[in-house]
């Protein structure tokens, strides 16, 4: 019966049978059972948010963890501003085996001397700083610690920086200048020096071609007789700093305390032994005013100077720097003085004194 309770005509039942029995294009179809159940999964499936090969991250855990590793970081770098010396010793920066980080500069004495851990390593060809404290100080003048300029006594602040450059130079020129520490005559430095000073030009006239206990050039000057001995590569070490004041007669009196390290070899043929000469030494100088002291602009008078070598030789008096190699050294009597760090800066040079020869600590 249709809908309104109208029957269908036979004829056009007997026709809806046919067609459905022959299959005829058009006739309604039911959908079978596993037809629904493909279709049912593939809605659920459109209608999920993901699927279910994607990747899904991990959740993001609470702000606690980063709270943490940001104070450990802050805790890190203050260590780090306070004792950049210590972090490196806990890295191995003691190993003095050329790999450690270097040292900020010096700007004030320190307090002790510097570890003494490495000292059993022997320098090399490749690392001739090996097992010296000197493997972390600066190259050349960069280990010199250069203070601010200020309006001092009768110099402006411009000036006062010009006075600490030349300082530095007299610096390079007397203890750095590789011709100079083949033993050549530092004239760069000695230009320095005020030409009007007499006691000090003549002791200049006299230490070169006649040195002697008093009239040392080694007072001022690193030499070498390039005959016995050379340089092994072209980096000095130093570790120092330079200071100033006013001093006589409005003068501007600077103060450099520098320690240098110079690894040495034999210049005979397939010599590899290297041995370290460590110089120490503190010069004094015043920058004069030319209205109050007769001297040449860009000179400087000499106020003091005073050196502590080790492993330079002592009581030769020759000129020259004479490092001992192990041979020499097994020969030899120890000093008749005091022992001795050279690497310890923590002392003034004036509790050296004249001790005679001392044995040093280490080299």
């Amino acid at each position: 019966m249709g809908k309104g309770g109208e029957s269908i005509p036979d004829e056009e039942w007997e026709r809806f049978l046919r067609e459905a029995e022959a299959g005829t294009k058009g006739a309604p179809e039911e959908p079978s059972a596993r037809a629904r159940m493909v279709a049912r999964q593939l809605r659920e499936e459109t209608d999920r948010p993901e699927p279910w090969r994607s990747h899904q991250p991990a959740r993001r855990q609470g702000g606690k963890g980063w709270y943490a590793i940001g104070l450990l970081v802050a805790v890190a770098l203050l260590i780090v501003a306070l004792d950049p010396g210590r972090v490196a010793g806990w890295f191995g920066g003691g190993g003095g085996g050329g790999e450690s980080a270097p040292l900020t500069v010096e700007s004030k004495r320190p307090d002790q001397p510097p570890p003494t851990e490495a000292a059993a390593q022997r320098p090399t060809m490749e690392q001739p700083f090996r097992g010296s404290p000197a493997a972390q100080w600066g190259d050349g003048t960069a280990g010199i610690g250069l203070p601010e300029a200020r309006a001092t006594g009768w110099m402006s602040k411009g000036q006062v920086a010009q006075a600490l450059k030349k300082t530095r130079d007299f610096l390079t020129a007397s203890s750095l200048d590789p011709g100079v520490l083949r033993g050549e005559q530092p004239r760069k430095a000695i230009a320095l020096i005020n030409p009007h000073q007499q006691d000090v030009q003549d002791y200049l006239g006299t230490a070169f071609p006649a040195p002697s206990q008093k009239n040392d050039p080694l007072l001022l000057f690193s030499r070498f007789e390039k005959t016995k001995v050379r340089l092994v590569g072209d980096v000095v070490k130093t570790r120092g700093r330079i200071t100033y004041q006013e001093g006589k007669r409005g003068a501007v009196e600077v103060t450099t305390d520098v320690t240098y390290v110079y690894p040495v070899v034999r210049t005979a043929a397939g010599s590899d032994e290297v041995a370290r000469t460590i110089v120490r030494r503190e010069v004094v100088m015043s920058w004069d005013d030319p209205a109050k002291v007769i001297i040449e602009p860009g000179t400087f008078s000499l106020v003091s100077y005073k050196v502590d070598t080790t492993n330079g030789g002592c009581d030769t008096f020759t000129g020259y720097l004479t490092p001992q190699f192990s041979a020499e050294r097994a020969a030899s009597r120890p000093g008749d003085g005091p022992e001795i760090d050279p690497y310890d800066r923590s002392t003034s040079m004036e509790t050296a004194g004249d001790a005679g020869c001392r044995t040093a600590t280490r080299s």
